[in-house]
């Protein structure tokens, strides 16, 4: 499936986690956001990933024992793998690029999509 669709369908089902679910997934994604922007090789990120633990982060911060976090990620990370993939089966993109640039008369690289979900 296209990669767009699947990052706008993460950040839909995202939205739509209870706001302590959505803080704490949100918290360690942007952590380990932040480290791979820092970082210049997947060497320097992993070490970073070990010098830096978002996990560790939001152990401290959402006062989490590690193994409650580590827990509680993986039931998120299901929980929105489970949703997207039902979303999958129903979604529907049709391209309307020809039709659209046909009615324009302009030669340009744009696309356009139409998204039923």
């Amino acid at each position: 499936m296209n990669e767009r669709l699947m990052e706008f369908l993460l950040r839909s089902e995202v939205a739509k986690l209870s706001e302590k679910k959505r803080r704490l997934y949100q918290f360690v994604i942007d952590s380990e956001d932040s480290l791979a922007q820092k970082a210049n090789t997947a060497d320097e990120f992993r070490q970073l990933l070990v010098q830096h633990s978002p996990y560790d982060l939001a152990a401290k911060r959402f006062n989490l024992s590690y193994d409650q976090l580590l827990q509680s990620m993986n039931d998120i990370e299901t929980e929105l793998n489970e949703k997207i993939s039902i979303r999958c089966k129903k979604v529907k993109w049709i391209d309307y690029s020809n039709a659209v640039s046909q009615s324009s008369n302009k030669d340009d690289n744009k696309r356009v999509f139409l998204f039923l979900n």
